[in-house]
This record gives structure tokens, sequence and C-alpha cells, in this order.
């Protein structure tokens, strides 16, 4: 994965990334975390078999923006993608004649019009993001782990500093609504170095 040389890693990375660790191992010590969610952003990359030698790149002159939002476990398990369209209604999404549209909805895919002239995330469709794949997702983990008391145990969900994620409004509002995921943000500009950690370890 590149980076753009903009995109500079502070000159104390180390002393950075360290404390991250030690907030992030302070939680799953404290709060006795059985699972995590790491949030993966996208970058210079697609998706494609590993070990493949050609990935072609479909569809490059005729480029339909949105924004995708993908998650990984720290088990490694890839959850359902929210897929964000420009537009207000549900007519800014894919038809439900695309190709690949009930396949990507039989595997939990969530299609989302921003409702805004931006297809980036908002407050409303993290709100989505979490209600409908993050929190169901730990509520499964709970049960398939046999904890005996699931209200009251914690999870991680580890994701970058993006403006949408900092809102007061939204952190105000998974301490309401979902008090028992903890948020934990990558230090600001460690988020591609991060997703290289996060990431090497399945790369061949």
């Amino acid at each position: 994965m590149s980076r753009d040389s903009s995109q500079k890693l502070p000159k104390n990375i180390n002393e950075i990334l360290e404390e991250a660790y030690l907030c992030e191992a302070y939680c799953i010590h404290n709060y006795n975390i059985h699972e995590k969610l790491l949030y993966v952003q996208g970058a210079n990359m697609t998706w494609h078999p590993k070990g493949d030698k050609q990935v072609p790149a479909a569809g490059r002159d005729n480029k339909w923006v949105f924004t995708l939002v993908s998650l990984i476990s720290a088990s490694g398990e890839l959850l359902p993608f929210q897929a964000i369209f420009q537009g207000s209604t549900e007519y800014s999404c894919p038809s439900k004649d695309a190709p690949g549209y009930n396949k990507a909805k039989k595997l939990g895919f969530r299609l989302e019009p921003s409702k805004s002239d931006m297809y980036w995330s908002t407050f409303e469709t993290m709100k989505l993001l979490v209600n409908d794949i993050i929190a169901p997702y730990f509520e499964s983990k709970k049960v398939e782990l046999g904890i005996k008391d699931p209200d009251s145990q914690y999870s991680i969900w580890k994701i970058d500093c993006w403006l949408v994620h900092k809102l007061k409004a939204f952190l105000e509002w998974m301490k309401v609504t979902h008090p028992n995921i903890i948020v934990i943000f990558i230090p600001g500009n460690c988020t591609a170095f991060s997703n290289l950690l996060m990431l090497g370890s399945n790369v061949s």
C-alpha cells in the first residue's frame, strides 16, 4: 500500500503508538474484553484473492463514487460492508436488478443513501453502521462465547480519527445507546501505518 507523501508520520510516532497500545491494553484488562472490532479505512488497494498475479481495475473509465465502510474483527472475521451513496433516497443506491445485488444483500451488506450532496459517512449512517452491523455482531459473539451476563460485557471498536467519528454528538450517542462498546481511536496521522500493521499478517 502506498501512502501520500503529504501524509507524513509524526516524528514521535513510537511514543504515540506506545500510548495508544497502553490505552487499549488498559481497556482490555479492566473491562475483560473478549472481542474487539477494527475499522479498516480504504486506501490504494482493492479486494482480490490472495496470491493472484494480476488484479484488474474494472470500471476505471466509468466511475461511480461511493464510500465503502469495511470492518474486520480481531479474530480475522470480515463483517458485512456498508456502502454509502450520494443522494436522498434509496433510488440513489444500486438497483435491485444490478449484478450481484441479491448476493450482496444475502451477505448482509447495507446500501445507504447519504441524504446529502456528498457520499461520505455521516452521523446518521454511522448510527446505522453500529445498529445494523457492529452491535449485532458483538451480541452474536457474546452468545457464541457463552458469556453469562452479556449486558455487562464490554467490547472494543477501534476506529480512525475522521471528523464524523469524533463528533461529540456521535460519541454521546454511543455512550447512551451502546454503553458497552468502547470506542478507541487510532492516533492522528497514523491510520495508514496502523492499517499496515493490521493487514500485514495476512499478506504473503
